[in-house]
């Protein structure tokens, strides 16, 4: 596995980013290709709680966005994971996994609770991800809604996404 520098984003970043996230989407049929409008529309809502880059060389090779998740039972400090973005040419080589597991213990440090995830349950997984019917998502298959408990004890909670997930 190819070893990345990760590094908090800067404001200089952010039109890179923005490239970044609109590339790694670009040839992806689940996409309707929103990801890098969610990202931009968290940051102007001061709710990208963690936006990390990945970079080899000084190219931005990846990005991984957390933000805050509001739970139906008033559980505080859950977070949700996403979008993670990978340009094209450097899928496969683990710069998703490193930023996970980075994004995962900078959460941590923080002393969140826990986090969650839509995405397929094949790759989240292997960092402790489940589907879990006490955290769940309405109008979303459940097996694709997972959850981490990082801190405490499981909600018994509906998740809802920020706003800006929907622009």
């Amino acid at each position: 596995m190819t070893s990345f520098s990760l590094r908090a984003e800067t404001p200089d970043d952010v039109h890179g980013i923005h490239a970044l996230i609109a590339d790694a989407f670009a040839n992806v049929s689940h996409s309707d290709q929103r990801e890098p409008l969610v990202v931009d529309s968290l940051r102007e809502a001061d709710a990208l709680s963690l936006s990390l880059l990945a970079e080899l060389n000084g190219q931005r090779v990846g990005h991984i966005a957390f933000s805050p998740v509001q739970l139906s039972d008033g559980a505080s400090h859950w977070f949700g994971l996403g979008p993670v973005s990978v340009a094209p040419e450097w899928q496969g080589q683990g710069v998703g996994s490193q930023l996970v597991l980075a994004g995962l213990d900078a959460l941590k440090k923080q002393g969140a609770h826990g986090c969650v995830v839509l995405g397929d349950p094949a790759w989240y997984v292997r960092f402790g991800f489940v589907a879990t019917p006490l955290v769940r998502m309405a109008g979303v298959p459940p097996e694709y809604f997972q959850a981490l408990l990082l801190n405490g004890t499981w909600p018994d909670a509906e998740v809802h996404y920020h706003p800006a997930f929907q622009v």
